[in-house]
């Protein structure tokens, strides 16, 4: 009988830690969300800058996008490409609010995940992984590093680069 109680105790130890680690595995991949108490107010505010870019493509709505970014924000792309040569591309936000803007058949989902905000005064950084998904399918992961500046009282940003790949993604 003892033998009994001490392996149900046991089975419901291992149920209850199987289930913790789980539901860790399972937050690690909640997108666009960070428990509240992560981030103190004025990070918050930074962090809900990047949620209302990434819904406003999930949106197509190119305005919600713009409302983002100041006017004079850098945008750049640096990956591999196919023949090893590493390559940094400058982007422009129009031409970003015209792709986000043009309708598409598939929703563009990008996921976020382990933001980490720094801030100082006026200026913030931000730096999140991503996984980016056209409607189901995955597309490519890697890093968005945001900066901010406070424009008028509200967060802007600044600057965006982000690194691309297509492989070694835990996203698929």
């Amino acid at each position: 009988m003892v033998q009994t109680t001490r392996r149900m105790k046991y089975q419901l130890l291992s149920l209850i830690f199987a289930l913790i680690i789980s539901s860790c595995i399972a937050q690690k991949e909640v997108t666009n969300e960070l428990p509240k108490a992560s981030f103190t107010t004025e990070e918050a505010k930074v962090h809900q800058i990047i949620i209302d870019l990434f819904d406003g493509m999930r949106e197509g709505d190119s305005a919600k996008v713009h409302r983002t970014f100041d006017d004079r924000v850098m945008m750049w792309t640096s990956y591999t490409n196919k023949k090893g040569k590493a390559i940094l591309e400058q982007g422009e936000l129009q031409k970003f609010l015209d792709a986000v803007g043009t309708p598409h058949d598939d929703v563009w989902n990008e996921k976020i995940r382990n933001t980490k905000i720094e801030i100082d005064g006026n200026l913030a950084q931000a730096w999140t992984e991503y996984g980016f998904f056209v409607g189901e399918k995955f597309s490519h992961c890697g890093v968005d590093a945001f900066l901010f500046s406070k424009i008028d009282g509200h967060w802007k940003i600044i600057s965006l680069a982000d690194t691309r790949q297509r492989k070694g993604c835990d996203w698929e």
